[in-house]
């Protein structure tokens, strides 16, 4: 039950519990049998109250290392959770209601610090404006064990490739440092349509974020004195060209500033929008593409063509560097080898 306090509802007071031991869990010691029945409780709290004889066995004091048997009556006194505990707990529940379905992502590199996974296009990485959930709920349900996770980083919706999450928080904190520095390299491949030059290698127009009558996002360039516009660098390196109608250039696209559609916008500045952007594209050859000659064998393009496809960081424990690399998916490697047949 819970009690209504000034318009919130608050958890019920604790109360005292008799817990009999069972044969599996016979032979522990006392303390390692608390911190199994008394998940969310800190450490230090368990080893108070037995020392305070607080928690009894079969009525009498014991200590942290005394040995328990099948049949030992434990007694747990009133404790509270942490507030780490109960917040997670809520936000299970949370994501109980909101129906997010337990889901694991190809999985590039984990440790107990933090997880790289390779995201697919059309998931949110997290639920707002009008997504109910994202990767980091859906990785929450599957991983209901796991202590804490959070993103350290954004990808957009339509963006694949490598999505970095913290799973301590000394991680999360070490992590965010980095890319706050620049001390992180991110790179994309990005294919555009036209011929992209190759002496163009460095796009630095400020870039102005605002909202569309319905709430949406949107990103333009804004002129070097605009009191509004945001520093933004992006690396442009051409890693293969091919001539034609409407011919296409695949490019290695790092950034420097981890601005709002930065890439997309900085190279559809350039009059050589990415394929597939219906945000900021060439919405006609984009249509186009999803709607290939089926009888001339061509595959077609229902997605961006923007890919996180390489992340370097210093590691946040052993501070060795890390350089992570994801595949580009299978439907882009196929529109690839369409668009650029003799690529290298």
């Amino acid at each position: 039950m819970k009690h209504i306090i000034g318009g919130k509802s608050a958890p019920a007071s604790p109360e005292v519990k008799q817990v009999q031991v069972d044969e599996e869990s016979a032979g522990q010691r006392l303390d390692n049998f608390l911190l199994r029945q008394l998940k969310g409780v800190p450490k230090t709290h368990v080893y108070r109250i037995i020392r305070s004889g607080e928690v009894r066995v079969n009525k009498g004091r014991a200590s942290a290392d005394t040995r328990i048997a099948a049949g030992d009556v434990v007694r747990l006194p009133p404790v509270r959770l942490s507030e780490r505990a109960t917040e997670k707990a809520e936000t299970m529940a949370g994501l109980v209601a909101k129906g997010a379905p337990a889901r694991e992502f190809p999985v590039l590199f984990e440790d107990e610090a933090v997880l790289a996974v390779d995201k697919p296009a059309g998931v949110a990485v997290h639920g707002g404006s009008g997504v109910s959930f994202g990767v980091i709920e859906q990785l929450r349900m599957a991983r209901p064990q796991a202590k804490f996770l959070e993103l350290v980083h954004r990808l957009d919706r339509e963006t694949s490739g490598i999505l970095l999450l913290a799973k301590k928080r000394s991680a999360l904190k070490h992590m965010q440092d980095q890319f706050r520095e620049r001390e992180t390299g991110k790179t994309y491949l990005a294919l555009v349509a036209g011929q992209w030059p190759l002496n163009k290698k460095v796009l630095d127009k400020p870039l102005h974020k605002y909202l569309l009558d319905d709430g949406e996002r949107r990103v333009k360039v804004v002129s070097r004195d605009d009191p509004d516009g945001m520093k933004s660098v992006t690396l442009v390196k051409v890693r293969s060209r091919a001539a034609g109608s409407p011919g296409y250039s695949l490019l290695e696209v790092t950034i420097k500033t981890g601005r709002t559609h930065q890439i997309r916008v900085h190279l559809a500045s350039e009059d050589l929008p990415i394929v597939g952007d219906d945000k900021y594209g060439d919405f006609e050859l984009n249509k186009a593409l999803q709607k290939p000659v089926a009888s001339e064998g061509c595959v077609p393009l229902r997605r961006m063509f923007l890919h996180a496809w390489r992340l370097q960081f210093n590691h946040p424990a052993s501070e060795e560097r890390i350089e992570l690399l994801a595949p580009l998916p299978p439907e882009l490697e196929q529109f690839l080898a369409q668009a650029i047949p003799d690529k290298t």
